[in-house]
């Protein structure tokens, strides 16, 4: 019998056109190919290039548990593998980031020995850094989901960029897709946010544009506003950083064998004044 293997791509954000040659080969390769995505044009797309191809949108239920569902999705995805299908499992942005089942199944076919892997692809964090014009390399960036980043208290420096993921489901452990989602809960966090950083601080709530004609959602305000606004369920918020000058470390320019560099650039700073 033919070995199985497994495979997870992504769609990236954008309706088609962010997905790499590389994962279009394996979605038209698979023996077998199942998806999750966001719109209905991909979705077409999909079983045009593959007519093995299966949703797993039905794993999800109104009130069932989120991680009731991964599960669910996990025993569908594998027992292909294991009948000696080539698996491509397609999913919308990045297959790993916010993709518990992904991961699981990739642990547990390797586990049982069946080759596995994931290919890059395009992000909401991606598609943010280019929308808001944000270079993660200038100032740092720091990246949380938002419930785990209130419930755990987690440490953070207002003098980097801060993303919060999911912020139109804090605290939604299960499917809703009819019963609007809490309001309060955005308020708690902008409570907490503003023991760190001033009311007038602006941060950006943003949903990146799904479709090429389309623009992204970007709405500005001042954190003292945060708790009135109603973000969707794929929403993020970006908080920019504080204004801060931080201090170079003389010891570790030291250590890293920077000093005498250090020191010529502010003399020549100097006779240039």
């Amino acid at each position: 019998m033919r070995r199985g293997s497994l495979t997870f791509v992504g769609t990236g954000i954008r309706l088609v056109g962010q997905v790499t040659p590389e994962a279009i080969a394996c979605i038209r390769r698979a023996t077998k190919l199942f998806y999750l995505v966001v719109d209905g044009a991909t979705e077409t797309w999909l079983r045009r290039l593959n007519k093995t191809a299966e949703s797993l949108a039905d794993c999800y239920a109104q009130g069932k548990p989120r991680q009731e569902s991964y599960v669910q999705m996990v025993g569908r995805i594998l027992p292909c593998v294991r009948a000696g299908e080539e698996v491509c499992v397609a999913f919308y942005g990045h297959p790993g980031v916010f993709v518990w089942p992904s991961h699981e199944a990739m642990r547990i076919a390797r586990r049982e020995g069946f080759p596995a892997k994931m290919l890059p692809a395009i992000s909401a964090e991606d598609c943010l850094f280019a929308d808001l014009g944000i270079d993660p390399a200038r100032d740092g960036c720091q990246s949380f989901e938002v419930t785990d980043f209130l419930l755990r208290r987690r440490r953070f420096d207002t003098s980097c960029s801060l993303i919060l993921w999911q912020v139109g489901v804090i605290g939604e452990l299960s499917i809703r897709l009819t019963v609007p989602y809490n309001a309060r809960a955005l308020e708690v966090l902008a409570s907490v946010l503003r023991r760190h950083y001033p009311a007038k601080h602006e941060v950006v709530i943003y949903e990146a544009a799904r479709y090429p004609i389309g623009e992204p959602s970007i709405l500005r305000v001042p954190l003292s506003k945060l708790g009135t606004v109603t973000p969707r369920a794929m929403a993020t918020l970006y908080v920019p950083p504080r204004p801060s000058v931080r201090r170079v470390s003389a010891r570790m320019l030291d250590r890293l064998g920077m000093a005498s560099g250090a020191r010529r650039d502010s003399r020549s700073r100097q006779r240039g004044a």
